[in-house]
């Protein structure tokens, strides 16, 4: 019997061994080994110890944002490799700090998220899923479409490029109006790896197209709104989340002194710039940047706000992972002069998230609810004149952290569907 050639007989090989073959290629294997582990400092002496072994070993802290919010009582969510865990977690152990293993094995769950996503077959745009996570060609592909078939309702448009040279793009979503309408901006991942973001962005066009003509407090909502949607706020940084390193933060820009790539996006806004709770070095997740909007992407946006900040009356990012709702300040504790307005907004749209599935969000001030932050697009879209911002913290609380599993995708967006839509319909009430 003929031999056949190794091309073909790789065709014949079953699907789903082809995906996993490809998924323990994707990211090289990087994450073999390592582990995420959450720590609870119960004294300040633990804390200091916790803080001075991040230090020493350069872990990837996935919570809190940075080394020096580590403090008594936090949760400290920590991402280490094989070969530190080794050295750390005796050490943990010896010093009679306690530690829970959250996730074990690294590898296998980036594996299993991302065999998911190979395995499955690609559908054409009418059959695009929205429970899936999508990348950012896909993305661009689907804003494309809705351009397209949903002329009367969606126009496209780019705000700049991205250090890269990437277009980008945002929605412009309402009816056309001759009137003055006032606009709400959302923005998603800031942040290249909350992934579940920008999943949400894309839910929430999905929802206001489909339910336009059913939901009379939708329709309210775009014939009185516009909303300027912006899937992928970090567009270079998503895109290498996808090929390179799943849990990358920053953006990709080039950093001439040093060799590591990138600036924290939610810390290079010119609002309290590069003070607390954000880096000045370059290597750092926190990294403030070499100046305020140094990242064309902050640059752009930034320009797009102030262009049209008499227009846009709420500010809205989406952020994973802690399942909270905060408003200003986040570099300071103190209190925003229209706080009333702002948290009764903030407490309905809680509830109203809680009534889905009983998942309850802490909400407040930034800087007392998470932790003191400077540079923020939230607070600098505040300062900015624009009287009701917010950011979302999604889900979960740790459990699967970055790596939210895709079936979680419809009932995080489905509660926070409420959350936006409580926010919104308090926009369009009076507040006084």
């Amino acid at each position: 019997m003929r031999k056949l050639p190794r091309k073909v007989a790789a065709f014949l090989l079953p699907f789903w061994l082809l995906s996993e073959l490809a998924a323990s290629h994707l990211y090289d294997n990087r994450y073999a080994g390592d582990k995420v582990i959450r720590v609870v400092p119960e004294n300040d002496e633990a804390a200091k110890t916790l803080k001075d072994l991040a230090q020493q070993f350069k872990v990837d802290l996935w919570q809190p944002g940075s080394i020096s919010f580590i403090s008594k009582g936090t949760f400290t969510d920590v991402r280490v490799s094989r070969n530190t865990s080794q050295i750390l977690l005796p050490y943990l152990q010896q010093a009679n700090i306690q530690y829970t293993i959250l996730i074990s094995d690294l590898q296998k769950a980036v594996e299993k998220q991302s065999g998911l996503r190979l395995s499955r077959n690609r559908r054409s745009l009418p059959g695009y899923s929205y429970e899936i996570y999508h990348s950012l060609e896909e993305i661009q592909s689907w804003m494309h479409h809705l351009n397209k078939t949903h002329s009367d309702l969606v126009h496209m448009f780019s705000v700049g490029k991205s250090y890269e040279g990437r277009p980008l793009f945002a929605l412009k979503l309402g009816k056309r109006s001759q009137v003055y309408k006032k606009a709400v901006w959302m923005d998603c991942g800031i942040h290249a790896r909350e992934w579940i973001g920008p999943a949400f962005c894309q839910w929430f066009v999905k929802e206001a197209l489909q339910t336009y003509q059913t939901d009379s407090a939708m329709r309210r909502m775009l014939n009185q709104l516009y909303f300027y949607i912006m899937p992928i706020f970090n567009v270079d940084g998503y895109h290498f989340s996808w090929t390179h390193d799943r849990f990358w933060r920053k953006t990709r820009s080039k950093n001439s002194r040093f060799h590591c790539h990138g600036v924290d996006a939610n810390r290079n806004w010119k609002v309290k710039w590069c003070e607390e709770g954000a880096s000045i070095h370059p290597c750092d997740d926190t990294y403030c940047g070499p100046f305020p909007e140094s990242e064309p992407e902050v640059k752009a946006v930034a320009h797009f706000l102030r262009k049209h900040r008499k227009q846009i009356k709420a500010y809205l990012s989406f952020h994973a992972y802690a399942q909270m709702l905060l408003y200003p300040y986040s570099y300071k504790y103190a209190t925003i002069p229209n706080f009333s307005c702002v948290e009764s907004a903030a407490f309905n749209a809680v509830n109203a998230l809680q009534s889905l599935y009983g998942i309850r969000y802490r909400y407040g001030p930034a800087s007392s609810t998470l932790y003191v932050s400077s540079g923020s697009s939230m607070d600098w879209a505040y300062k900015n004149g624009i009287p009701y911002a917010f950011a979302f913290e999604l889900r979960d609380t740790g459990h699967f952290g970055f790596l939210l599993p895709e079936t979680l995708i419809k009932p995080t967006c489905t509660e926070t569907m409420l959350a936006v839509k409580n926010i919104t319909m308090h926009l369009l009430k009076k507040c006084h």
